[in-house]
This record gives structure tokens, sequence and C-alpha cells, in this order.
């Protein structure tokens, strides 16, 4: 693409789509024309960007009648169902933030750092991963390539602002006292509650199987076994992660932090002794993912335990995203 883009944010109003925003002026994303699209009930409103000021339009099945190049979708899955296909059709190529698209075998799922090969092959639509993968996929893949992982036990700690505005609004009322409970089934403040999404019929959450799956077709390797815990606690921002690995191929401890300094998006941070390791509150607002507590699981041959945090609206969503589309103008 050597002319500068048409640029369409949906959902421009929400919590990752104001992330965009700013990610993409962060970033200096070039573009042409930029348009900013919401539900019924945002249209109307401004928005300003880089010093302008723009009108949220309502999204409808003309929006993409007009000359639109990439449109960075946070509207949610129905949202996503309907329109990424109308998009689509006009020539639009959608980076999708929402579930609905990301098994779909037609539909690339991208970590820029990890597969961005893969994007060649979308047909109009390119899917974003799930926050808590994205962040477990950048340090998986360098070690996958070296050691061959064959089992990951994940156990995550996921910040509020997963849920959007009404988890954040559900924490800070907590914290002031007030127990509400329009984004979680549980009071959040004082509170760690291991159910995230719905649950299925296996006894897991759906976002504990969205790490599961996604895992297996980002890094391309259905063999792998794989399970997940997830649990939502009382932290604005950033998800933490404890991830535990079983390689096929034995490793050194300072080959391992090696791999994982040199690999691109990665900050190691683990220097015990001085009680360095990543905190959520450190993560917040930074578009890297932080890796320490990096040491031997002694209970299995060729184990690994890393502690694995990033900020879940950034790099789990709209920095993603954003390099996705970076990715499209090369």
């Amino acid at each position: 693409m050597n002319k500068k883009p048409n640029l369409a944010i949906v959902g421009a109003t929400g919590l990752v789509g104001s992330t965009f925003l700013k990610v993409l002026e962060e970033r200096d994303f070039p573009f042409e024309n930029l348009y900013m699209m919401a539900s019924a009930k945002s249209a109307g409103k401004t928005v300003t960007f880089k010093g302008k000021d723009y009108v949220v339009e309502e999204l409808n099945e003309h929006s993409f009648d007009k000359p639109i190049d990439i449109a960075l979708f946070s509207a949610g899955g129905s949202t996503s169902e309907k329109y990424a296909p109308i998009a689509a059709a006009h020539g639009v190529t959608v980076v999708d933030n929402s579930s609905a698209w990301r098994m779909d075998p037609e539909v690339p799922l991208v970590v820029p750092e990890v597969n961005p090969e893969d994007i060649a092959w979308n047909k109009g639509i390119i899917a974003n991963p799930n926050c808590s993968t994205i962040q477990a996929m950048v340090p998986l893949k360098p070690l996958h390539d070296a050691y061959k992982i064959k089992r990951v036990v994940y156990s995550t700690y996921q910040a509020v602002s997963g849920a959007g505005l009404k988890g954040i609004n559900d924490l800070q009322e907590g914290l002031k006292g007030n127990d509400v409970c329009k984004a979680f089934a549980h009071p959040i403040a004082g509170n760690c509650i291991p159910h995230i999404d719905v649950f299925l019929e296996n006894g897991y959450t759906k976002e504990e199987m969205k790490m599961v799956n996604e895992t297996k077709k980002i890094l391309h390797d259905d063999s792998m076994r794989i399970t997940a815990t997830t649990v939502r606690v009382p932290v604005m921002s950033s998800h933490s992660e404890s991830i535990n690995l079983e390689f096929e191929k034995p490793f050194e401890l300072e080959d391992v932090k090696k791999l994982l300094a040199e690999f691109p998006g990665i900050v190691v941070q683990d220097d015990v002794q001085n009680a360095v390791y990543p905190l959520a509150r450190d993560c917040a607002g930074k578009n890297e993912v932080f890796v320490g507590r990096i040491r031997r699981d002694e209970s299995v041959e060729n184990g690994l335990n890393l502690w694995v945090v990033a900020d879940n609206i950034r790099k789990g969503a709209a920095t993603n995203a954003v390099q996705i589309a970076e990715l499209l103008l090369k």
C-alpha cells in the first residue's frame, strides 16, 4: 500500500476504541481519511484525534460504501459477525478485536511478533487474539521454536479493564464500599473470581478454552497439551499470568533468558535478589510484554515457570491490532 490508507475505527468511543486512537497517534500511523463509527447511542459524539474533531457516525450497512482500506473493529462479537463481512465485501481489510472470527479456519489469528506470515492468506478479515492469549504467545514463540513445547498450564490474574468500563466501575465502586456487580457475578473488590466469560459443558469457562484453542492456532501446533484457569482480580489494568511449560528438549536457564531478552516485544525483568519482576502497575500504559520469575520446574523433566505481565488494553488489544495494520501497510 503506497498511498496513505483511509482508516475506520469501529467502536470508537469504547475503552479499546479510544486506546486504538492513542496508539495510532503515538506510533504516527499514516492515514488519508479517518472515520469514527459506533452504535446508535454513541453516534453524534465528538472524538478529538491529533487536534482535529471527528463526529462519530452510526455504524450501518452503508458505512463501508465510501472508500476505506483498513477498519479496526472493537464493537463486540455480534457487531463483528454482521458488519465485518460487509466491510470485507467492499474491499476493506478488517482487523477484528472480538472473539467472533478467531477460530474460523478461513481467518488468520495474528500476533505480529509471532506469526506475521499468516496475514498473507487473509480474505478481508484478520482476527486479533484474546488479550490473555496475546501476551502469552510472545514469550512462548521463541521457546517453542527452540525446545518444542509439549504442555502448557496457564493460570491468569486478569484486570477488571478486560471487562470494559463496567468492570472498572465495579472495582472503583467496590473500593468505596459499594458492592456493584454489573460486570462480574460477585463483588470484585477484595476478591478473586475464578470465572471469566461463561461456563461451558466441560466445566471450563469460555476464556479458558479461548486460551487453549487460540494458542494451538497461533503456534500452528495441535499436538500441544494445554490447560488453563482464568481468574479476575481487583487490579485496574494489566493481566498477570503464571505460565508453566514442559518442553521436549532440555534447556539451560541462561539460554532461555537470552532467547526471551532478544525476542522483539519482550522486556525481561528478573532480578529476584532485588525484588525485580513484572508488576501490573508498572506495565500499565506500556506496549511490551514483561517476563520474569524465570525458573526451572523441578517437578518434571524439561519444565519451566514464567511470570508474564502486559497491559491488556494495549498489547492485549489495541496495540496488537495497530501492529497488524502496520504490517498491512507493508
